[in-house]
């Protein structure tokens, strides 16, 4: 071999790393509420391996394509994906990260699915989509029982069926949801899709939805304009099957496949119905209210998939580094570098300890905590995710900007749960609104912080401030997200310091609590005094 063919100083593949034994912020958090499995440690075997890796890759390389048409005109609305979209979404129902919890015995079974959507998006986020939005229909379709007694079954399977056909012959399902449209995203009572009653139990639905995400699920919430023959009407939620009972296409017309920035392996589409048939989920004009039980749920893997996208990033920076010399020694060793690890890694075990603490909640039925904490934890999590992401980047130099690192397409994915169920403004906004109307959700939030009281001085006055600050009046618009920003470090700081190691609990005090901060700052910029090597130690990926 030539001299100059030669390759040194590059760190080896982060390949067979165990996913989830490796973490060792996720386990401890999974073991305190008991729910580790050993089907939740066999995924994250199978995360860590070079064949997942590949199905992760290929999937975004060969992106989904639509065929509006078939070679002799007639209308077919498909879309195909690439064999390992297929594989990772099989892989991801048969484990349980669909509706499968739903249907699930056990009283951790919410946290075992998180633990395991938290991993498993590691590998690829795009097909997490339809996984996530198949989990979070379920409770908004039980509005409509004799709807749910029908689709349940199919949603809740573990099997993946792909292809477009009566939902009554498939063992398995997989959901979608329409609520954007052109004239605006966030007011969705402004929506302009309509829905007249068609007198047979059904509806006929026509208008046009701007982002339609997996338009090859087999049935989807959609909100439309309802015209209800006795008069009642407004904003109302309505399922819609691709394939009608005995077999029909029912119309859904397939425009266009958006070309994203990110998330390249899904497809989001937009879609025109022309008297398509829906039946009706909840009360006529109560669609928001109905839909916002899916949205909850998609807002908690919202969190899962930032968490996960915080960690992933993490572990590649702290991997490289760890192997990578520079100036005499491990890169990993020099303080510079240590700090911006062990700042990172801060940030990626505070994601994953909220995460999993939102999904707890839904086992323990705490409905109050989740409705402001899952909000609060959306807001924060999301938004961190493209400065963790884009950092770790750096620590790579040139080789994270490459595309083999996988890092670009973490990048470029990271900004997407922070827009997806709600951008910032909207996602403090409703903080905002919770705080002023839902004094038992304030209560149970500010409860929690507390649950850590006397335990860390800097903890203690911020949650002193933060009851005084919400004592009987929500606040001004324009402190929304100063507001959720601070409830949700608050919530983060009163879970590492009762759950993690003392380094890191104190270097998150010190680096995100404070009476004139919002958060974090300047990524490595650490003050003195603090255990960085305890802390990028515990952030390394075990093999």
């Amino acid at each position: 071999m030539p001299p100059t063919h030669a390759v040194t100083n590059q760190p080896p593949p982060l390949v067979d790393h165990h996913v989830y034994l490796g973490d060792l912020a996720l386990t401890e958090a999974v073991r305190r509420y008991g729910a580790e499995t050993d089907e939740l440690c066999e995924l994250g075997r199978l995360a860590g391996t070079a064949e997942a890796q590949r199905w992760g890759t290929e999937a975004n390389a060969y992106p989904p394509v639509l065929r509006t048409h078939d070679r002799y005109g007639n209308r077919l609305d498909e879309v195909d994906f690439h064999p390992s979209w297929h594989r990772l979404v099989a892989e991801a129902v048969g484990h349980g990260l669909a509706g499968a919890p739903w249907s699930a015995v056990g009283a951790t079974r919410h946290v075992t699915r998180a633990a395991g959507f938290l991993v498993w998006s590691q590998v690829e986020s795009g097909h997490g989509c339809p996984v996530s939005m198949t989990y979070s229909v379920v409770p908004a379709l039980r509005a409509q029982p004799e709807l749910a007694a029908g689709y349940e079954p199919g949603l809740t399977s573990t099997a993946y069926e792909p292809g477009l056909r009566d939902p009554a012959t498939k063992a398995g399902l997989l959901a979608g949801m329409g609520m954007t449209e052109k004239q605006g995203g966030s007011d969705v009572r402004a929506n302009t899709t309509r829905a007249v009653d068609a007198g047979d139990g059904t509806w006929r639905l026509t208008g046009h939805k701007w982002f339609c995400s997996a338009p090859m699920c087999d049935v989807f919430l959609v909100l439309a304009q309802a015209s209800a023959a006795d008069g009642h009407g407004g904003p109302t939620c309505f399922l819609l099957p691709r394939v009608l009972p005995g077999g029909e296409r029912n119309p859904f017309r397939l425009q266009r496949l958006k070309d994203k920035l990110g998330n390249r392996s899904n497809a989001s589409s937009e879609v025109e119905f022309e008297d398509t048939v829906g039946w009706s989920v909840g009360p006529v004009g109560r669609g928001v209210a109905t839909i916002l039980e899916m949205v909850r749920m998609t807002r908690l893997d919202c969190v899962l998939g930032s968490a996960g996208l915080q960690r992933a990033a993490v572990a590649q920076a702290v991997h490289h580094t760890t192997h990578r010399r520079a100036f005499g020694g491990p890169l990993r060793d020099k303080p510079l570098m240590a700090a911006v690890l062990a700042d990172l890694a801060l940030d990626a075990e505070a994601a994953t300890a909220l995460a999993v603490r939102l999904a707890a909640a839904e086992d323990a039925g705490e409905t109050d905590f989740a409705r402001l904490a899952t909000a609060v934890g959306k807001f924060w999590v999301c938004k961190r995710a493209p400065v963790v992401v884009g950092e770790a980047l750096e620590c790579l130099g040139g080789n994270g900007y490459v595309e083999d690192s996988g890092l670009p397409r973490l990048y470029r994915e990271a900004p997407l749960n922070s827009i997806w169920e709600g951008s910032g403004n909207v996602i403090a906004l409703d903080v905002l609104r919770a705080l002023g109307r839902q004094p038992a959700a304030v209560a149970a939030v500010l409860d929690e912080v507390e649950a850590a009281a006397g335990a860390d001085r800097r903890l203690d006055a911020v949650a002193d401030r933060l009851r005084a600050d919400l004592a009987g009046a929500a606040g001004p618009e324009s402190g929304a997200r100063m507001v959720a920003a601070r409830l949700a470090l608050a919530l983060q700081a009163s879970l590492l310091v009762r759950h993690a190691p003392p380094a890191v609990a104190d270097a998150f005090c010190a680096t995100r609590l404070g009476a004139d901060r919002a958060g974090p700052g300047l990524p490595g910029a650490l003050p003195a005094g603090l255990d960085v090597a305890a802390i990028v130690d515990r952030a390394a990926p075990v093999r």
